[in-house]
């Protein structure tokens, strides 16, 4: 079977890396195209240095978004009629949907927040969609997607690559911080991204007071070019793509105002504050139900500044093999 994966973001990178290994494994032929936006180019070609990178980084505005993603759509529509794929498979690839639709491709797409206003175009276009258990069923039924097409697993898809995680320490040295000291990592806001249309002055003051400590070591993981601009020396900012699910888990606190940097370090095990300004998914409600996550939206809430030991592999509750279980069927059964 022919499978082709699209990598739209960063994230996807991690999380699709075990269904491209378990797919060659049984001896299926994957294609791999990915989007020119944030670190996903460098990390998927650590990986694939075969990938074919199409398309780029989304400008501001809804109008101009969507005309990316049309632009993007129709070069991943010749690349399909060109290499025929028979499935297509994502976490939640607009122009990767609307490319297979148009070129006769049945596409499989996975999605964990239900505030995605592009839900209603992907929910539609897909054969197949694969969803938590939290994802609330309301949600599906008004982006279109009806019960025969839709799957569910249990946990967090962030489990699929983190099962059993054993952190490498080199990430430390390389970003010339100190195993003595706090070390507190940053994820801003997604800023751009059609659900995040709002500043978050809580993520600017909680990374205020991490810089006023001379106990800290501020890490900040930006996610675009602007946000790495302007700060101080008292602020670590990497160069480049680094292993970033080794620094979490060796962090002594995270505090994100995004989603799936959260959901790594909370399952990982190390405290974890959001701070994020859109509508709160339910997989981040259910992992602040279970103590993993904790919510720091309101004013006047701080995290807190302190040394951690470590913790083990987080692998006795995991959910990974009902996670690929779940994708590796609804790959097979949507083949054309």
């Amino acid at each position: 079977m022919r499978v082709w994966i699209d990598l739209a973001n960063s994230p996807h990178v991690p999380l699709l890396r075990p269904v491209v290994e378990a797919l060659e494994e049984q001896g299926d032929e994957v294609i791999l195209t990915v989007r020119d936006h944030a670190q996903t180019v460098p990390l998927a070609q650590r990986l694939w240095p075969r990938v074919r990178i199409i398309g780029g980084a989304s400008p501001g505005g809804r109008v101009s978004k969507a005309r990316t993603i049309v632009q993007r759509a129709n070069a991943l529509r010749r690349l399909a009629r060109t290499e025929w794929p028979e499935v297509a498979f994502s976490h939640g690839s607009y122009a990767q949907l609307i490319a297979a639709r148009l070129a006769g491709v049945p596409a499989v797409t996975m999605m964990d927040y239900e505030y995605q206003p592009a839900n209603h175009l992907s929910f539609r276009l897909a054969r197949t969609v694969i969803v938590p258990e939290a994802f609330p069923e309301e949600a599906l039924r008004r982006f279109g997607a009806s019960p025969k097409k839709v799957v569910r697993f249990r946990g967090f898809k962030e489990e699929l690559y983190l099962t059993g995680f054993e952190p490498d320490t080199a990430v430390l040295q390389e970003l010339g911080l100190s195993a003595d000291r706090v070390i507190a990592v940053f994820r801003p806001p997604p800023d751009g991204a059609l659900y995040h249309r709002m500043a978050n002055a809580r993520f600017d003051e909680i990374l205020a007071l991490a810089r006023a400590r001379e106990d800290v070591q501020v890490v900040l993981l930006p996610r675009t070019d602007a946000q790495r601009r302007g700060h101080g020396r008292d602020v670590i900012v990497p160069e480049r793509p680094i292993d970033g699910a080794s620094l979490l888990a060796l962090a002594d606190l995270v505090v994100g105002a995004g989603g799936t940097m959260n959901r790594e370090s909370a399952l990982l095990g190390r405290p974890t504050y959001t701070v994020f300004a859109g509508k709160l998914a339910a997989v981040d409600a259910a992992l602040i139900e279970a103590g993993l996550l904790h919510d720091l939206r309101e004013p006047g809430s701080t995290p807190g500044f302190e040394k951690m030991a470590p913790t083990p592999a987080n692998a006795e509750r995991s959910d990974q093999g009902a996670i690929m279980g779940a994708i590796m069927a609804a790959i097979s059964l949507v083949r054309r």
